[in-house]
């Protein structure tokens, strides 16, 4: 069923909502309680992430442009290559998401403010904290995390830097932050919709957010109990996963991919949501099939729990579990793929039109998908004894979260910038934003593959020559992938500025809620609940 919604003041007041003057400067940035300035404090927070992270795989990139040991040792190539996946993961998309959740959300249910404001504060600013402390490895003695992103045993806990325990408390505190975020989006679902909007009349953003919400509400604690054994391990003499003392490294892989398989979904449902919001607005269409996406969603999230030790073939699992875990792993490419076909029939004969967020929409389909044919891949458990700790994973994962969450984000940023800034972006600089970002996503990691397949392993510093070309190539996208992001910065700032003036609303297509508040979108909205109306239905 999709929707075609409109508001109308009325209904009852929002009661605990009342706003008063806030305060001047910073103290207003640091005690704000309001969605919409937390919602950009988390997008603020993130770009600068993005951007660390990216500094760090430049130095990966940088020192993989030639075979031989060019910049920097080996020691300290493991720590760019660690802080890069745990900074893009926890510090750069996770929090992208939650941003855009803490604007839209309540605009998309008429909601005055999300549920609980004050915690809403506290979930963010718990972040800069983690990270600063995250970063500050680095600088200690013996230098930061270098034991990968998934930080096994016993590489963390026998063999690696004594900053470690600062990295356990670290994730500890991202971890809290993020438990009290989903609750935070949970509570303001459930009981501040608009007074007339049923659970299957919301648009599928702030479906497929409450849906990740569950799933990190449960997982995240299977992480802050993974990392505290390890600093058991560490400082306390136990002995979880270490087999000297009668533990066991392999429980470690199952535990932190417990947690780290739904963590993926974590990462791209909320994509999932933000590209079901454009599609139909530039085709001009309706959402096709918006119950099946629904509990495609849904079906994703409950398969995520099943497929954990696919990333674990290679550990010696009995047979049937490999084939468990193999099926299990096939069946959720299903559901994705009704997604997939949902997308492109809801294009089929649309009156399509090519502005910026449609193009990273279009992108985050075809790339996705190729994302998701190398994943049926390596699901096959005796192929993935050949394609294990190769570049091929590297290219995989990196094609499901660059060009697909990093893409939906950025069409995110640009569909609803109108409505934060009350101007529409550059759109010739954000379709050369695009095209930089399309050539340089594909230049990077497409030849990847290749290296993988020809038995590159990954995490490397130095590499045999025969892989010489396909590094040459990714590390020339690497380095014109990040500089173009530049200009990505730059469109924020001109619309930030200044620019066409937007309506409210200010796509011609678009339907939900949020298109019913001016542009840009007044600090306090639906004062007085809007009663929703839904204006058509297609069952």
């Amino acid at each position: 069923m999709q929707h075609s919604s409109t508001a109308v003041a009325g209904g009852q007041s929002h009661e605990g909502h009342a706003h008063h003057t806030p305060p001047k400067g910073l103290l207003r940035w640091l005690l704000t309680t309001n969605h919409k300035e937390i919602g950009s404090l988390y997008l603020i927070f993130s770009l600068t992430m993005f951007f660390v992270g990216g500094i760090f795989a430049l130095v990966v990139r940088a020192e993989l442009f030639q075979p031989g040991l060019q910049l920097v040792e080996p020691e300290f190539f493991n720590q760019m290559t660690t802080m890069h996946g745990l900074i893009m993961v926890f510090a750069a998309v996770m929090p992208a998401f939650t941003g855009l959740a803490n604007w839209m959300i309540p605009l998309q249910i008429g909601a005055p403010d999300m549920a609980l404001p004050r915690l809403n504060n506290f979930s963010f600013w718990l972040l800069p904290v983690a990270f600063a402390l995250l970063l500050s490895t680095l600088l200690m003695p013996g230098g930061g995390p270098n034991f990968g992103w998934t930080f096994y045993a016993p590489l963390s806990t026998t063999y690696a830097p004594a900053s470690t325990t600062f990295f356990i408390l670290a994730l500890h505190i991202a971890g809290i932050s993020s438990i009290l975020g989903a609750i935070n989006i949970i509570a303001t679902i459930l009981n501040m919709r608009a007074p007339g909007m049923r659970m299957m009349d919301m648009p599928l953003f702030v479906w497929t957010w409450l849906i990740t919400a569950f799933l990190l509400i449960a997982v995240m604690p299977v992480l802050a109990g993974v990392i505290t054994m390890m600093l058991m391990d560490i400082n306390f003499g136990t002995s979880f996963f270490d087999a000297a003392g009668g533990g066991d490294p392999v429980l470690f892989q199952h535990l932190f991919w417990f947690f780290g398989h739904p963590e993926v979904y974590i990462m791209i449902l909320p994509a999932f949501g933000i590209v079901s919001a454009i599609i139909p607005t530039f085709a001009r269409k309706p959402l096709f099939g918006y119950a099946s996406m629904v509990y495609a969603t849904a079906a994703i999230a409950l398969l995520s729990f099943l497929v954990w030790a696919h990333h674990m073939f290679i550990v010696g699992l009995p047979l049937t579990a490999e084939l468990f875990f193999m099926y299990s792993t096939m069946l959720i490419a299903v559901p994705t793929g009704v997604k997939v076909f949902n997308w492109v029939t809801t294009l089929f004969r649309g009156s399509i039109s090519f502005e910026p967020p449609m193009l990273f929409a279009l992108a985050f389909v075809v790339l996705f998908t190729i994302g998701g044919f190398s994943g049926l891949m390596l699901a096959i458990a005796p192929a993935d004894f050949q394609y294990h700790d190769t570049y091929f994973v590297v290219a995989h994962f990196h094609y499901v979260l660059v060009p697909g969450a990093i893409f939906a984000i950025m069409a995110g940023v640009y569909y609803w910038l109108p409505k934060w800034t009350g101007h529409y972006p550059n759109e010739r600089l954000a379709q050369c934003h695009f095209w930089c970002s399309i050539i340089g996503v594909n230049l990077t990691f497409f030849p990847m593959h290749f290296a993988g397949l020809a038995g590159m392993p990954r995490r490397i510093p130095d590499y045999a020559l025969q892989f010489a070309d396909f590094n040459l190539l990714s590390s020339i996208g690497a380095f014109f992938f990040g500089a173009s992001q530049l200009l990505f910065v730059l469109v924020i700032v001109l619309c930030v500025r200044g620019g066409q003036k937007a309506p409210a609303k200010a796509w011609e297509g678009a339907v939900d809620l949020e298109w019913s508040v001016p542009s840009p979108a007044p600090l306090h909205t639906f004062e007085t609940p809007p009663v929703f109306h839904r204006a058509q239905t297609h069952e």
